[in-house]
């Protein structure tokens, strides 16, 4: 007598979008904010503090708050709207998440007129 197995019943398909989910993490998106940042200044890395951002994620939407330290005198405002743009089209584009809102702290502002002359050491004797 041979022994016959009988056939598997065939899995049932499940659409890609119901196996799971995909998360990222909010300082994932936080580093994704601050290079768009550095992206939208088109600052030398030299010459300031890089932009520091940190987010909060609530399902697909992304608030998101970015400390600059910018030049002056200059237009800060439009500094700040550049920066703005670029940090929510660039985590729209990365993550797929929404950017209703991205405020900006900017933390210092730096003379264009006291920067030190290149190689002079500026410490109080």
């Amino acid at each position: 007598m041979s022994s016959t197995t009988p056939p598997r019943a065939a899995a049932p398909r499940v659409a890609p979008a119901d196996r799971g989910a995909t998360r990222i993490a909010d300082r994932v998106i936080a580093k994704i904010a601050a290079q768009a940042a550095r992206e939208a200044l088109a600052a030398p890395p030299d010459r300031a503090a890089a932009p520091h951002a940190t987010v909060t994620v609530h399902h697909d939407i992304a608030r998101v708050r970015v400390s600059l330290e910018l030049d002056y005198p200059s237009d800060l405002a439009a500094q700040c709207a550049a920066v703005r743009r670029q940090v929510a089209l660039r985590i729209e584009e990365c993550a797929e998440m929404s950017v209703p809102e991205v405020d900006i702290d900017i933390e210092h502002l730096h003379s264009s007129h006291a920067r030190p002359a290149a190689g002079r050491d500026r410490r109080l004797r």
